[in-house]
Parts: C-alpha cells; structure tokens; sequence
C-alpha cells in the first residue's frame, strides 16, 4: 500500500500524540492508517504499510478492539481477518471517552474516596490534606459524572453539547 504526503504527515502526527496520551506509538499509528483508510487492512498490510512488525501489529489491533474503535471484518472466500477503525470521529471520541474513564478516573476516584475516609478520621493525616483530598474528590466525581452522560450521547448529540459549549464560554467571557 502506498500512502500519499498527507496520509504520511498524519500518521506520524498521530503516532507522536498517542505516545503523549500513554498509548504506544505503533498502535497509534496503527488506528491512523485504518482510521484513514478507504477499505479494511489486513495485519500484513498494516505491517508492510507502517514497517512495523507483525507481532507488534497483532497485539496493537487487539487494544484497539479493546478500546472498541477498530473491528475485525470478514470477506467471501477470504480467511484473513480484515481490519478497519470507526469512521465517526465523535463515536470514536465517545468510546476514548468512556474507556480511558473506566481505566483511569474511576480508579482514581475509588482511591480519592479511600483516601479522603481515612484523613477525614483524623488518624493520619492533617486537616489540610483532609480538605485537598475532599477538594480533588469532588473534581473527579463532577468529571467522571460528566463522562457517563457524554458516554449516553450519540455522536450528533456530543457534537451539539461541544458547540454549546463554545456558546457557553462565549458567554461567560472566557
């Protein structure tokens, strides 16, 4: 498979920013090229397309099914699983949303819930970190609020309530 300049350029850019957001920089890569793909990939293509080895390719594709944005597709008559990256960039946002929720703040807030009953007890810790503890609680219990209703809104419903948003802030002055 041959990628033009621009394809190229994103999925380099891509590649960069998933290592920044803790994902490996292959598999970022990966979700790029199939993200910006006319037709599902096999993982011998996207290997051969990105230089990437084979091993590393089937263990990318099999986290971003995790994540729910690439799924395996079939054809007649062919036996490989083909590949290919949802093309609705506000249900891809949605399920990165939701995902990264379940694997980071909602740890987090259960640990800010543990740490918050035991320097409220007094026991350990001083009354300032009691309250910054209760402070950041709060912060991430409004976050992970907010990321289960945006998690129930359907693409077009998530993209009005980010160009409300843009309204909202216009409004506020900020």
């Amino acid at each position: 498979m041959t990628l033009a300049a621009v394809q190229k350029k994103f999925i380099l850019h891509w590649g960069e920013m998933g290592s920044r957001w803790g994902i490996s920089r292959s598999m970022a890569q990966m979700h790029a090229l199939l993200y910006l793909s006319a037709e599902p990939l096999t993982a011998e293509t996207i290997a051969e397309t990105l230089d990437i080895a084979r091993s590393n390719v089937s263990t990318g594709l099999k986290e971003l099914q995790g994540w729910g944005v690439v799924k395996v597709t079939h054809r007649m008559g062919d036996r490989r699983d083909y590949f290919e990256s949802l093309g609705d960039v506000w249900d891809m946002f949605r399920l990165i949303l939701l995902e990264r929720k379940r694997r980071e703040a909602d740890q987090t807030l259960t640990l800010l819930r543990e740490c918050e009953a035991e320097a409220s007890s007094g026991q350990t810790a001083d009354p300032a970190t009691a309250a910054k503890v209760a402070a950041m609680r709060e912060l991430f219990e409004l976050g992970c609020s907010f990321g289960d209703a945006a998690g129930k809104l359907s693409p077009s419903a998530m993209r009005r309530v980010f160009q409300l948003g843009e309204a909202v802030f216009r409004f506020t002055g900020s």
